[in-house]
């Protein structure tokens, strides 16, 4: 894969796909430029667009052909629910949804460009973002063979109002809508905003741009409780009921973004060197993350729990900067799945007014002794006369020889 302009030898691009303003132009370019054909590449990741209408809209805008696959179990089995196992949190507050999906949807560009014979992929990430990066790090990973084309990065296209005159000059079909004040990705996982009125970051979000979640202030005066079950670290159940990961987080989205849980406003460090702001929406994502550390509470031993969590800033750096089919990531996960062995058991979360809280937690697996810990008769099994000598040995480095 060339990081610079592979030339006029294109045969066939695998371009990644949403039906939008800019891959409808990106799709046009591509034919006009480099005289190729293209295949339209979609993955439904939970974004909740329409999709029937996306292979007919791509052909009409001179693709061959148009793929759309369903990736939305395999992205929370194998991407979230590593992650919240990671205890990955970038730089101590965004959960990574839209960082997370990204490896996802190149890992099946790359296998979608193989199966139709394309030589080349093509995405409209921007120059300035971290999206560019994390697709062609995992396309390099995956099929160093195969070229990639950044249009955002070639053309002279340098607006929406370019891309408009573009659509129209070769009659795209691209529908008439109003421009939104900000940018929107949205995941299974989450939803982001930003740019646009967003990029003061002393201006507050309106409240009508949110869509997964309700205002705490407007959330039900009634919180609501429930019982998140888990098995190795992943989260199984609700209330008993057990669900395919995906449809466990729909769930979790729905009952957490009713009661305002999972808004984050943040300026975070982009790979690129940029400070960028964004907005948040992860109801499900924080639930889990909270319940997930509160199983691991009794399930984890201190010392597995304290080295696990030195890995996880960098387990989610790693994450957040493209990283995911590096050999690193590959020790890394190998160590979090045998810190997730005995993480197993069940959850009692109160979710109420953008708040969750831990009212319990148990497992077969916990190494929590009420016996040890009382303060009450323990007939023997702790012998408190022993600290003394604990501490004399801690403090021989402090205080010299105790008299």
């Amino acid at each position: 894969m060339s990081p610079s302009k592979p030339g006029k030898s294109v045969n066939r691009v695998c371009l990644a796909y949403s039906g939008g303003l800019d891959t409808s132009v990106i799709l046009r370019w591509l034919i006009e430029e480099y005289k190729c054909e293209v295949v339209a590449y979609c993955a439904d990741v939970g974004q909740e667009e329409e999709l029937s209408g996306l292979p007919e809209k791509a052909m009409a805008s001179g693709a061959v052909d148009c793929v759309i696959k369903d990736l939305r179990e395999e992205f929370v089995s194998d991407y979230v629910y590593e992650a919240v196992r990671g205890n990955a949190i970038y730089e101590g507050v965004y959960l990574l949804g839209t960082a997370l999906a990204r490896p996802l949807i190149a890992k099946h560009h790359i296998e979608v460009a193989k199966a139709t014979g394309c030589d080349a992929v093509s995405h409209g990430a921007t120059g300035k973002g971290n999206d560019q990066v994390r697709f062609e790090l995992t396309f390099r990973a995956l099929a160093p063979e195969i070229h990639n084309i950044a249009p955002w990065r070639e053309w002279d296209l340098r607006s929406r109002t370019d891309c408009i005159a573009y659509a129209e000059k070769f009659g795209i079909p691209v529908g008439a809508s109003g421009e939104k004040p900000f940018s929107m990705d949205r995941n299974m996982m989450h939803i982001s905003f930003e740019g646009g009125i967003l990029e003061d970051p002393w201006r507050a979000p309106d409240e009508d741009m949110f869509v997964l979640t309700t205002s705490p202030e407007k959330a039900p005066n009634e919180g609501v409780e429930l019982i998140l079950g888990f098995e190795e670290g992943r989260a199984i159940s609700i209330d008993g009921e057990s669900m395919s990961p995906a449809t466990l987080l729909t769930k979790l989205n729905t009952i957490a973004g009713a009661h305002g849980v999972g808004r984050v406003d943040l300026v975070e460090n982009r790979f690129v060197g940029l400070k960028s702001r964004g907005v948040y929406e992860t109801p499900g994502g924080t639930v889990l993350h909270v319940a997930h550390r509160a199983i691991e509470s009794i399930t984890l031993d201190r010392e597995v729990m304290h080295e696990r969590d030195k890995m996880s800033p960098r387990f989610a750096e790693l994450i957040y900067n493209g990283f995911w089919f590096a050999p690193e990531m590959d020790v890394m996960r190998a160590t979090i799945d045998a810190t997730q062995r005995t993480v197993t058991g069940d959850v009692r979360l109160k979710l109420y007014k953008g708040n969750v809280t831990v009212l319990g937690r148990r497992s077969p697996y916990s190494l929590y002794s009420e016996k040890l810990v009382t303060f009450e008769e323990d007939d023997g099994a702790y012998d408190q006369a022993d600290a003394t000598g604990f501490i004399h040995l801690q403090g021989l480095r402090l205080g010299g020889p105790v008299d």
